[in-house]
Formats: C-alpha cells, structure tokens, sequence
C-alpha cells in the first residue's frame, strides 16, 4: 500500500465503497481509511474501526470477490499486518487531536505486529509517525532516530518512495541545526529528485519543504515562496493536510520578508482556513500564531494579542513542541512592541527554557536577547547586560550573523540608557559606539548584507552627543545611503513577490490544465470500462429510471433509489414553470410520510424549507449545507437537461455533515437520470396528447368520407326513384284530361295500368336499396362512434363495410369482392373492426394502385380452428416496398404525407386488432400485391372497465 495517494484514487475507493455489504466492504475499508487519515481523520478512524471489526468476524479469511479493482484480494495470512496497518490510521488520528501518549502506545503496538510479519513498509509508517510524535513532544532526538530507521525499513522493503519521504524529512530538521552540513549531505540528491518529472508527488512535498527551508535561511525567500508553494499544492493533493498547513505558514513568512503584508495575510489565512475545521490542536495553534506575528508587523498589536492568546491556550497541552516555543517568541515581541517589558520579560524567560529543553540554540540567542531588552527598560540594568553578553556569544559561537548584529545592538541601547562599566577591550568614545562598531562589523562580514539605516542613524547621534561632528555627519550620510540602498532592496523584493505570484499562477493554470486533461481521459476511460461496482448499480438504476414514461413512477423510483443510497429523513422534488422562474413541489417525503403538492413562494421567509431549492434553480448550480452548526444537512441539485432546468431536486438528513463528496456524486448522477426520465415523460404525455387529438380528427374525417360516400350513394336510386314518379304522375294527368275529355279506350288504360306496375316496381327497388344503404350506414356510424360491444353477424358487418366504401371504390375505377359465410357470428366490436377493414380499403386505395390503372380487391373469411375467425384482405396492387414493411404500423409513418396519409390507419388498425380485439395482425407483400391476414377470437377477450384498452394510442 502507498504511503499517499492522490484525490482521484481516493474518489474511486468511496464510489466502489458505496454498494458494498458485509465483508465485500472490507478490501476497499482498508486503502479507503489509510489514505484518508489527514484528509478527514474522523472518518478514517471510524472506517478502521469498522475494518477492524470485520477482519475480526468469521468469513474475513475467504472474502475475495470485491468486485473492485481498486484494492487486491486479502490474504489471511496478512491479517494481524492489516490489523496493524489500521491500528496505525487510529493512532494518526489520536496524534492529530494532541493524544500523544495514546497514540505513541497504538503506534508501537502496530510496529510490533508489523515487524513481527516482516512488513517492512508498515514498519517504515510506524516509525513515520513515532517521529511526528517526538516532534510535536520536543524530543528531537528520538524524532531522528525514528526518521532514521523509516529509511532504513522502506530500504529494505525496497520502497524508494517512502525512503526519499524520510529522508527528506531528516533533511529537512537537519537544515534546521547546521544549514551547510545538512547541504553537504543532502542537496545534491533532492535537487537531482526535484528536477526529475517523475518525483512522486507524495515525496515532492518532503523534497520542497526541504528545498524551501533551506532557500530562506540562505535568505533567497523569492526561491524559498516558490518551493513551499509547489509542496503546498503537492500536499493538498497527496492528502498532506498538515503539510499544506504549515506549507502556507512559510509562504506567508516569506512574503512578509519581500514585504508583500497584502499577499501575506492572504497566506496565513488560507492555512487557518485549513486548520480550523479540523480541530487538531498543534496545526490551528501554529496557524494562529503566525497570523498574530503578520498581524504584528502591520502594526494591528490587538488582533495580534488576541489570536496570539487564542494560540497559546490550544498549544499549551503541547508544550513541548516547536510551535510552543515560536509562541513564546512571537508573544514576547508583541509585549516589545506594546512597551508592557515586564510581560517580554517572562515570555522570553519561558522561551529560554524552552530552547534549552529542547536543544534550539537560535531559540536560546532570541531568548535572552529579548531579556536583555526587557531588563534594560525594567532598570535592571546588570541584569540586562549580562543577559546581552550571554546573546551576543550565543550567536557568535552559531556564527548567526543576523542574531548577533541584533544582541550587539541591545547591548548598545543598555549602555545608552544606563551607566556602565566600558567593556574592558572598548576603543570608541564610549561603550555604546563600541558596541555599535562591532555590529557594523559583524554585518560586514555577510556577503551582499545592507546595513540598517537605523544603526547608522544611531550611531550619528551617538557621535553627535560625544562632540564628534565629523563622524555624525559621516555616519548620518551613510544612513541616508543604506535607506536608499532598503529602499532598493524593498522594491526588488517586491519584484521577486511579483514574480512569484506570476510563476505561482503559471504554474497553477499549467497544473490545472494538466488536471482537466487528465480528468478528461480519466472520463473517457471510465466511460470505455465501466468495470466499477457502484457505476455498474448507477447504471441499472438509471436504467430502470429513464424507462418510466409515467411522472408518478419516476418520482417513485428515485424516492426508492435515494433512501436505498443516501441518508435521507426528507426527499422531495420541485418542478419549475415554463419560464424557469417559479417553482413548485410535485412530491416529497418525510420520514415516510407523503406530503401534499404545494407551490412554493417566489420570496420565502428566512429559514423556509424552499429557500434552498429556489436558489438553486435561479443560480442553476448545486446548493449544499453540511449542517456545521449542528444542523441539518441538505442537498440540492437542479434537474437539468441541456439548458433548460426542469426543477430541482433536494434531500435532507437530521445530521450534519451527511453528504460528503461520495454521496455528492450519487445523488448528482440520480438527479441526472431523473432529469432525462421526466423530460421523457412529459414528451410522452405530449405526444400522447397530440396523437390523440390528431386520431379523433382522423376518425372525423373517416366518419364524413362515409357520409359524403353513403350521400353519393344515395343518389342514384333516390334520384331515379323521383324520375320515375315523375313520369307517372304525368302519365296520371294525362289519363285525367282523357277521361274528362272525348272519353277513355280501354287500351289506353290498359297501357296505363301496365307502366303504372313497372313504375311501382322501379321505385320499390330503388327505395330498397336507399333504405338498405341507409340502415348500413346507421349501424356502422353507431359501432364506430360508440365502440360497443355486441353479437353480429360477420357476413351483414363485411356487408355494410363494403357497402358505404363502394361510392369511393368505383369512383377510383376499381372493384371489391367479398366472401364470408353467412351463419358466421362474433360476440366482440363491430365498430372497431370496420374501422380495421375500412383502413385497409382506404390504404389500397391510395398505396396500392397507380394512376389509370384499375385494381381489384378480395376479403374473405375462413374458420381454421374451432373459437377464431382468419380475416383476410387482400389486392393486387404494386406491393410494399421492402424497407417499408416493418415500419407500417408506426405512428406517423406514411409514404404519401400531404396527400392525404396520415400515417394513423395502420397504427390504429394494429392497435385495434392486437388489444381490443384480442387477436394478430399480420402483411405480406410481392410486387403482385399486399395480403393482410386478421387472426381473431370469435369472443373478443374482457377487459377491465377501469383500464379501457388503448386503441388510439
């Protein structure tokens, strides 16, 4: 296992975690908890503890199938290592809380267990951490020796990573003892590393810090921003929190140098924004002192006081650590600043002790100097000098220049302000000239050093009041020079600033597009595998989400999916107006209870439920509150497809911080196929309402074609009917005027009698004939409109069918033929059967047969089994096109759209057939005609009156 791993692996393992039960959990809980133990150590504790208890439980030793690639099979002779390796997540955990002596004794518990299964990368971790609590308790010894034996364990693991990580770190805290050996040993190698593309970037934040702390004590703080900046961001992403912490405290540090306070803060700021949340005593105590400190030399002394208070009281259960000790250093300062020299006094009198107990000698020199300082203005002046003395030959014999310069000068303010025994070697006017002359040579022995212009200045005066004008004059102009050689160095420090924070953001946007290129092949990868257990559960369910075509079920389905997934004590899910501007809520639950519909107030109170949900619907973006305040914890996503958003979607959990990254994704991911599914939804509901209306227009239609058909019908016999009357009674009064007349012959009325016979006849026929047309069309008109079922006679049904279409059929030049038997009855729906066979006729007429070219056409019926009816139609027709043949019974399908199909005949007949009247319907077709076959039950199937069957849809 790794000893860091990047925020990419980490999602992963929580994304594979999530559909996981039992011990099939247990092969990611491991990599899962060890490489959140900074990132969130609560949670890496709590997944140990877990993983403990299911390595403990019966089955761990036969657990292999994780369906994961993300962490390899268990091997149950590595059991107690794993045990071990977890021990260690829970005694990091108890380290960052300030625990140390619970968290030593867990360490060395776990090193034992590893060492005893000759683990030696575990061994190289405890060791690891063992150092990390020797640092945070000022025993820098055995902080070393820890280090020490990290490497030589990660050696013999044959682990390079892990042994450049140590030695990083011993590099690092020897730079802090003696800058030039610790070069020697150490330069050659971390620069070659840091040069090299392929330096891990959990070993490059160690390498950094390393090339950072250097670069400031060699006072290139340009140099040194830069590489606390590259291992700031290396420990962000590697999970380093503590790292990135103190990684911004030294940024800040450096700015404050190149006198960039703006930039500074800025820094100091981000690292405290870091600690805070964490609770972890050392790293918000560091934090805050060193914001006091830059708050200090911005002259803002009570916001100083108050975060240097703050920092003290966290620190002081760890008070043997460094942190501690700068503390003191910065409080003592502070008291300088404020005049209060009896409060210095004690502070840098505590840090004496300090320094001393934990074998700092820059720490020992800054401590009695500040004694010194606050002696000499509390009259104490023997004291004050001695204490001086004591600072000046501490920074002599570490060759600190810059310590020494500073103890010599205080010794020059004692011997200004009090009265004094000369040093015994004085060769000045007086001691305080002497002490300044050794300070000015002090500094001249530093390669590039400006002299401060307020030592020069203190040495004219000093002239000045001894009577040698010469030498003040000298002196005050050498002032003026070194000020302007500051103001130099200040505004080239300010350029190095500048150029820093270029280099910072070049590398940043360099960074971050090498990040989104590899997110981006990381997508395109996933997408290609899709091997995850948890993208493979997302799938089906989004499967299962988007085939709903009904709202009421898409709703029930998330709500089941995001219990199922997510902490969830409320669910709901708005929807939005056609605008997008108001919201309302069209299903929810809480706690298992369905709540109303209700819309939702375009301007809620503060504190209303709704207030999140209609932020995220006008920002378009997620809303989240992780209930810090010991609140709830909420989640809001807008229901987006494309642009438009069609509402929002929420969740709520009675805990805080219940909605980490990994249920960010889930719930993204389900509010992205519930997006799709109620889009598709109400497209169906569209759709079904458009087909609808546009089946009633086509059945209008039908039913006025038969009319303007049974009209045309009509027409002839009525017509000849009236003719004929006509003539009779014309015939009548002609037989009137003769028989009124000169007389009547008997032939005459005979003939009469004779026409008046054939007349009767001839009207009788065609009266007939209107009235059987007329009582077809009665019944067909009643099944049609009506849809009711009833027994029939097929043969009279087929009859009256054939009779209303004949008008159209001759007036197209073609012909029909039917055969059905006569005794043949149905019990089922007459009208939605000629509506099937009318469709057919209709189709023939205008698919089948060209212009000028008359066709014929054939139905009959047959009974091949006992209980069915085989219907066939059949023409002669050009036949269907092959491609077409499997697409005539769609809606809207039609080779003739604008002159006059629909595209509804088929679609409906099929409907009809296969549903209503319970049986198939099958084509065939040749370039020698169509033949459609209807097989059909004698006794349609019943059907539920609650749930009508859907014929036009």
């Amino acid at each position: 296992m790794e000893m860091f791993a990047l925020d990419d692996d980490v999602a992963r393992w929580e994304v594979a975690l999530a559909p996981l039960r039992g011990q099939a959990r247990l092969a990611v809980l491991l990599p899962l908890a060890w490489h959140l133990r900074q990132r969130d150590s609560a949670r890496a504790d709590s997944l140990a503890a877990e993983a403990l208890a299911l390595l403990a439980a019966p089955g761990a030793d036969t657990n292999t199938d994780t369906n994961t690639d993300t962490a390899p099979a268990l091997d149950p002779a590595r059991r107690p290592a794993l045990a071990a390796r977890l021990q260690l997540v829970r005694a990091e955990a108890l380290w960052l809380q300030g625990e140390l002596d619970a968290a030593d004794a867990l360490a060395e518990q776990a090193w034992g267990a590893l060492c005893a299964g000759a683990e030696h990368a575990g061994c190289a971790d405890a060791h690891w951490l063992r150092a990390w609590i020797a640092v945070d308790r000022g025993d820098h010894l055995r902080r070393d020796e820890e280090l020490e034996q990290a490497a030589a364990a990660a050696a013999r693991a044959g682990d390079r990573r892990r042994q450049t990580i140590a030695e990083a770190a011993l590099a690092r805290w020897a730079v802090l003892h003696d800058r030039h050996r610790a070069a020697l040993r150490w330069a050659g190698r971390f620069i070659d590393n840091h040069n090299d593309n392929d330096t891990d970037t959990g070993a490059a934040v160690w390498i950094n810090d390393y090339l950072g702390l250097s670069a400031s004590l060699a006072s290139d703080f340009g140099a040194a921003a830069g590489h606390y900046i590259r291992c700031y961001e290396a420990a962000l992403c590697s999970g380093q929190l503590r790292s990135a912490m103190t990684a911004a405290t030294n940024i800040g540090e450096d700015f404050i140098i190149l006198n960039d306070l703006h930039s500074a803060l800025e820094w100091m700021q981000c690292a405290l924004d870091l600690a805070r949340p964490t609770g972890w005593p050392r790293s918000v105590g560091a934090c805050l002192m060193h914001t006091a400190d830059a708050m200090r030399r911005l002259g803002r002394l009570d916001a100083a006081e108050e975060l240097l208070q703050e920092a003290l009281a966290i620190l002081a259960p760890l008070a043997g650590a460094r942190s501690y000790a700068i503390a003191l250093q910065y409080l003592g300062e502070l008291a300088l600043d404020r005049a209060d020299y009896a409060r210095a006094l004690d502070a840098f009198v505590q840090l004496e002790g300090r320094a001393d107990a934990l074998n700092y000698p820059d720490f020992g020199t800054v401590a009695r100097r500040g004694q010194a300082h606050a002696l000499c203005f509390l009259d104490r002046a023997d004291e004050a000098q001695q204490a001086a003395l004591q600072a000046v030959r501490l920074a002599s014999e570490q060759s600190n220049a810059a310590n020494h310069i500073a103890a010599l000068r205080v010794l020059s303010i004692i011997h200004t302000r009090h009265r004094l025994a000369p040093p015994a070697e004085m060769t000045e006017l007086n001691a305080t000239l002497h002490y300044l002359h050794r300070a000015l040579a002090v500094a001249a022995t530093i390669d590039g050093y400006t002299l401060p212009g307020d030592l020069l200045d203190a040495l004219a005066r000093e002239y000045a009041q001894a009577g040698s004008y010469a030498q003040a004059y000298e002196a005050a102009l050498a002032a003026s020079a070194a000020r302007d050689k500051t103001h130099s160095r200040e505004a080239t420090n300010r350029a190095i600033a500048m150029q820093v924070h270029h280099q910072t953001e070049h590398a940043r946007a360099e960074g971050q597009h090498h990040r989104e290129l590899a997110a981006a092949e990381a997508r395109r990868a996933e997408l290609l595998q899709q091997t995850g257990a948890t993208l493979e559960r997302l799938s089906a369910i989004g499967q299962e989400i988007t085939a709903h075509l009904d709202r009421g079920a898409v709703f029930q389905t998330l709500d089941r999916h995001v219990h199922a997934l997510l902490p969830a004590t409320t669910y709901a899910v708005y929807l939005s107006d056609p605008a997008g501007l108001a919201l309302s809520r069209a299903y929810a639950v809480e706690a298992g209870r369905a709540l109303p519909p209700e819309a939702v107030d375009a301007q809620p109170a503060p504190g209303d439920p709704h207030a999140g949900p209609l932020r995220c619907l006008r920002e378009r973006h997620e809303v989240a509150h992780d209930g810090a305040d010991g609140g709830p914890s909420a989640l809001c996503v807008p229901l987006l497809v494309g642009e438009r958003a069609l509402g929002v979607m929420t969740v709520r959990a009675a805990q805080p911080r219940a909605y980490g990254e990994r249920e960010r994704l889930i719930f993204r991911t389900l509010c992205a196929y519930g997006a799709i599914a109620l889009d598709n939804a109400e497209a169906y509901r569209q759709l079904q309402d458009a087909q609808t209306q546009l089946v009633s227009q086509e059945k209008l239609a039908a039913l006025g074609s038969l009319m303007a058909g049974v009209a045309h019908e009509l027409n002839t016999p009525i017509g000849n009917s009236l003719l004929i009357a006509s003539t009779l009674q014309q015939k009548t009064d002609d037989l009137e005027k003769a028989l009124n007349g000169p007389g009547l012959r008997r032939s005459e009325l005979a003939a009469y009698v004779a026409d008046a016979q054939k007349a009767a006849q001839l009207v009788m026929r065609g009266l007939a004939s209107a009235a059987d047309l007329v009582n077809s069309f009665k019944q067909v008109a009643v099944d049609r409109t009506t849809e009711q079922r009833r027994m029939f006679n097929l043969q009279q049904v087929a009859h009256e069918i054939v009779a209303t279409m004949m008008n159209r059929i001759r007036a197209s030049s073609h012909a029909i033929e039917y055969e059905v038997p006569a005794a043949l009855a149905m019990d089922s729906y007459p009208g939605p059967f000629g509506q099937v066979i009318t469709n057919l006729i209709n189709n023939a007429l205008l698919h089948a047969f060209g212009r000028e070219q008359p066709g014929r056409m054939w139905l009959s019926a047959t009974t091949p089994v006992d209980g069915r009816v085989q219907i066939t139609f059949r023409d002669n027709g050009g036949g269907i096109a092959p491609e077409h043949l499997t697409r005539i019974f769609d809606p809207f399908f039609t080779t003739k759209l604008g002159q006059g199909g629909s595209g509804l005949g088929l679609s409906i007949s099929y409907n009809i057939v296969t549903s209503l009247l319970g049986g198939q319907i099958h084509v065939s077709s040749s370039r020698y005609g169509t033949t459609f076959t209807l097989d059909l039950p004698l006794v349609a199937p019943e059907l539920d009156p609650a749930k009508p069957a859907a014929i036009y849809h």
